[in-house]
């Protein structure tokens, strides 16, 4: 065991804060960076050829999985002797948030985070087979990340292996050693399930399961629908994958919290709730300005409609760091998280380091609708872009809405003051 204030090569270890039957982890100090990050080493004892093989097929699978919310490796070496793993220092797990009982829409928020990231890793045929809470990371701001993918598998159709995993969220066909991607889902219904209940089933899995009086009058039935599905014993009427489960938790989040309606008949009333209205008014907006601006996507706090080249939510402030949502563009920007083409050079919504291109090819696209104003470059440039992909100038041109002849105080840029109380560009209020 690595000791309080050892060096290992740049790093100075702090102490230790995991420990398992493979490896330890470590909070340490990195003394050129000067930031603390959290170092994965695998124990002495085990240091036998099997092992260091799973060590470094663990750290190759992860560097090709690029996704906000899995978590990234820093730095992989060999040091002292030692095989090492730096990654980023979370604030914690999941497991230590579950040691209080989690409001409903936050259960909700954690919820989607956790199905983007095992479905993106499905979708690249990554089989985890050790989904728990404590593998889920957390960072400032309450967003998660997966690690830990130490015993993962490449999956074709079903993985013949041994019944690894941890007991307690483990799939009953993992257990017996045959793991498929629809064990990850079992899994993740678990910790679905134990964040609304506080409570973590167990076999038989005979539904109701305990603790389903806590979600039965506040969650809708269609959500519970979902987590009973994913939670099948038979892995035939369970999700194929955690894509599939991410597109039906997608359908039934908004009504995930609402109570049924009672069929006892009731006195009608001409008013609406402000839930109501709230939605009216989403529903509203994107029938008129939903094309213009692409809002694909949800605010995670208010659920209001908003597109990925926002950086503020126009409907209730909302500013996270990073883009949490899967992009519709075929790469990341590695800071911001929001989407890139692959013969772009720099991002266009932050000043950041070059990060292409990926390919000498140039592609075309019918959002192009202006120039670089710089004469060296006069490359193409999409509406609401802050700087220049090809050259990283700023983009001094105000971008304007169709159809809204509004316009910011403060930027300059289109905005609809019909609908929005804050600028999604620059942040600033806007008064009626």
């Amino acid at each position: 065991m690595l000791k309080s204030r050892q060096k290992l090569g740049k790093y100075k270890i702090q102490r230790r804060i995991a420990e398992g039957g493979f490896a330890d982890v470590y909070r340490a100090y990195d003394t050129i960076e000067g930031v603390d990050v959290a170092l994965k080493t695998p124990h002495v004892t085990l240091f036998e050829q099997r092992v260091l093989d799973d060590f470094l097929r663990e750290v190759r699978l992860i560097a090709k999985l690029d996704h906000p919310h899995i978590l990234n490796i820093k730095n992989a070496d060999y040091i002292d002797g030692r095989y090492v793993i730096a990654y980023p220092l979370g604030e914690g797990t999941l497991s230590d948030k579950l040691s209080s009982r989690l409001t409903f829409r936050l259960a909700l928020d954690f919820t989607q985070q956790m199905l983007e990231a095992v479905a993106y890793a499905h979708r690249k045929r990554v089989l985890h087979c050790d989904i728990k809470p404590d593998n889920f990371i957390l960072f400032h701001g309450n967003e998660l990340r997966l690690t830990d993918f130490g015993i993962a598998k490449i999956a074709k159709r079903t993985v013949n292996a041994s019944g690894s995993g941890t007991l307690g969220y483990v799939a009953p066909e993992q257990a017996l050693g045959k793991p498929s991607l629809r064990s990850d889902v079992f899994s993740l219904g678990l910790i679905i399930y134990q964040m609304l209940t506080n409570r973590l089933p167990e076999w038989p899995f005979d539904w109701p399961l305990p603790g389903f009086e806590r979600i039965k009058y506040k969650a809708h039935p269609d959500f519970i629908a979902m987590i009973r599905r994913a939670l099948s014993v038979d892995t035939r009427k369970r999700y194929a994958n955690a894509a599939d489960m991410l597109s039906a938790f997608e359908r039934v989040k908004r009504k995930a919290g609402r109570k049924t309606r009672s069929k006892r008949k009731t006195r009608r009333s001409t008013d609406r709730s402000p839930a109501q209205w709230r939605l009216v008014r989403f529903k509203e907006f994107k029938r008129h300005f939903g094309k213009t601006l692409e809002t694909h996507y949800e605010c995670t706090r208010c659920g209001g409609p908003i597109s990925e080249r926002m950086t503020v939510c126009p409907w209730c402030g909302n500013r996270p760091k990073t883009f949490r949502k899967e992009t519709r563009y075929p790469t990341q920007c590695r800071e911001c998280k929001r989407g890139m083409k692959l013969d772009w050079r720099f991002c266009p919504h932050e000043y950041g380091p070059v990060q292409g291109p990926q390919t000498d090819r140039s592609y075309t696209d019918k959002r192009y609708s202006a120039t670089c104003a710089n004469p060296s470059c006069r490359g193409p440039l999409m509406p609401f872009m802050k700087y220049c992909p090809w050259c990283r100038t700023k983009v001094r041109r105000k971008w304007k809405i169709t159809g809204s002849q509004h316009s910011c105080p403060k930027c300059g840029w289109g905005v609809v003051k019909d609908f929005w109380t804050r600028c999604p560009w620059c942040g600033a209020k806007l008064q009626k």
